[in-house]
């Protein structure tokens, strides 16, 4: 059945080989991981993991014992240098492996600050793999003080395991609100809230001028003309699609590597699924940052490599853990144009995001049964009625029979 080789052994890349093999293909599979570990979550590097609660191997998606196993060649720290789609090969360090079927799940990478403000100076992270976690883990200490610029899911995430290990957090936002880009002002007054109980400092419409040290970070200059004394710095200002080796190899970049409906990219026989793909979504192209949607589109990708022939329909979820909230979004809030809220007991809440009537996302807070509800009514086309959602004490049921 020829040889298949998947480059990135992140989720995505190992749903892939796992689906494959499990689906029946018998040829040969590779694995490519630039990382020298087997493949893992990467949701927990920001939360369980960076707070000491999760064991490394607890992090593996599988056990190593299970790519040798299933005849799966899992190479781990080995970064591929170039793609040739036309000779369809592959080149490592030393070494050129050729393939019947290439799948790219290359993932994303993190945008970090320039080095002409200091973005290089020691003690400034990242959260993105297993290297930066691992390097920032010792800074989480008592009374050390923390600046995190970006405030979304990421900086969030980070500051609440800060906060939580007793430091002085800083949280800086350029834009008018945390959460801005993907969350409805309920939703970024809910967690700033949530955040300013727990002692963190939330500067909103303030951006970082340039960081300050000798060789390791001991201040920050802010745009409001104030200046920090930090101990470590955590950037958290979004990621974008890793498509270097994609772009280098001539195929199409549109907002990440661009796919068909089944996966395929516009060279024969290469294949791209997860963080680094863009794909067709209502008339348009949509690029899905989740770990659902890395399993769900690298599985159909291995379906279609073994003759499925089947679109990919994405069914976006997301979810962030902040102290002891868990955030379920189920849906795509974009365009928009009324939100709907639903508050509970507690810190029980939930923001429902309607266009034109129809119910486009739900943003639950502790709140599993709206987040499930709402869920199950945007994947069947239906929509909510806003009475019923804003009613604290009606059933949501209620909602599924109409």
């Amino acid at each position: 059945m020829g040889q298949v080789i998947v480059i990135g052994a992140g989720q995505a890349g190992a749903s892939c080989v796992a689906k494959l093999r499990n689906g029946g293909f018998d040829g040969g599979i590779t694995l490519i991981g630039a990382e020298p570990v087997p493949p893992y979550q990467r949701p927990p590097l920001s939360k369980a993991y960076l707070m000491g609660d999760m064991a490394l191997e607890r992090l593996y998606l599988r056990p190593e014992s299970f790519y040798a196993d299933n005849s799966i060649d899992l190479r781990m720290g080995t970064p591929v240098t170039a793609i040739d789609a036309e000779a369809r090969t592959v080149t490592l360090a030393g070494e050129v492996l050729g393939y019947d079927d290439l799948v790219l799940t290359t993932g994303s990478v993190p945008n970090r600050l320039p080095a002409s403000i200091g973005g290089d100076l020691e003690n400034v992270f990242c959260v993105r793999d297993l290297a930066d976690a691992d390097a920032m883990a010792p800074q989480f200490r008592e009374g050390a003080r923390a600046l995190i610029v970006g405030g979304g899911y990421i900086g969030l995430e980070a500051a609440a395991v800060a906060a939580r290990s007793g430091v002085r957090v800083t949280l800086v936002e350029m834009a008018d609100r945390i959460l801005q880009r993907v969350a409805a002002p309920q939703t970024s007054d809910y967690f700033r809230a949530l955040h300013s109980g727990q002692g963190v400092d939330i500067r909103e419409g303030t951006g970082l001028e340039r960081l300050l040290g000798e060789g390791r970070v001991s201040g920050a200059q802010l745009t409001d003309g104030t200046t920090l004394d930090v101990d470590f710095v955590i950037v958290g200002v979004g990621i974008r699609p890793a498509v270097a080796l994609a772009e280098e190899a001539g195929l199409t970049i549109d907002n990440g590597i661009a796919t068909d409906a089944l996966g395929r990219t516009s060279a024969p026989h290469i294949w791209a699924a997860g963080d680094c793909a863009s794909f067709p979504w209502q008339g348009g192209r949509i690029r899905l940052e989740s770990v659902p949607n890395a399993i769900d589109q690298a599985e159909q990708v291995a379906q279609n490599i073994m003759g499925a022939a089947t679109d990919y329909t994405a069914k976006p979820w997301f979810w962030s853990d902040q102290y002891d909230v868990k955030l379920q979004i189920a849906g795509l809030n974009t365009g928009y144009t009324g939100v709907v809220s639903r508050i509970g007991e507690g810190q029980t809440a939930s923001f429902w995001y309607y266009k034109d009537g129809q119910l486009l996302a739900v943003d639950a807070m502790n709140d599993p049964r709206a987040y499930m509800i709402g869920k199950r009514l945007i994947e069947a086309g239906k929509t909510a009625d806003p009475d019923v959602v804003a009613d604290a004490g009606a059933d949501l049921k209620a909602l599924m029979k109409a």
